[in-house]
Order: structure tokens, then C-alpha cells, then sequence
């Protein structure tokens, strides 16, 4: 996926205000922050609890080779 420069969150923000209007703007903008926090939380949870499956049961594997 190409970067988006500068010129191209412009264009972005001025259509999204033509299309949102100023005063819907702002509320938008705290949805689309709040959802990818949300997200990222999720995410980060998911990441965490693998890892901690995958070292939990490299120290059974290793306390059953050793016995």
C-alpha cells in the first residue's frame, strides 16, 4: 500500500469536510480515534495471550524432556 503524503491528507480532510460538514468533524475524528484504540488494545491482548500459550508450553516440552 503506497504512503499517503501530505497533499493527500489534505484532499482527504477537505473532502471529508465538504461531505461531513465542520461541526460533524471533530466527533468523527474522536469515533475513528477511539475505535483504533479499541483495536489496538485487542490486538495487543491477542498478541499477549499467544505468547504467553507458546512459553507456557515450551516449559512443559522442556520439563518433559529433562524427565
Amino acid at each position: 500500500m503506497p504512503n499517503i503524503g501530505v497533499p493527500g491528507l489534505i484532499i482527504i480532510l477537505i473532502i471529508a469536510l465538504i461531505i461531513f460538514g465542520p461541526s460533524k468533524l471533530p466527533q468523527l475524528g474522536r469515533a475513528a480515534g477511539q475505535t483504533l484504540r479499541e483495536f489496538k488494545n485487542s490486538t495487543k491482548d491477542i498478541v499477549d495471550d499467544v505468547t504467553e500459550e507458546f512459553k507456557f508450553e515450551d516449559k512443559e516440552t522442556d520439563t518433559k524432556k529433562k524427565a
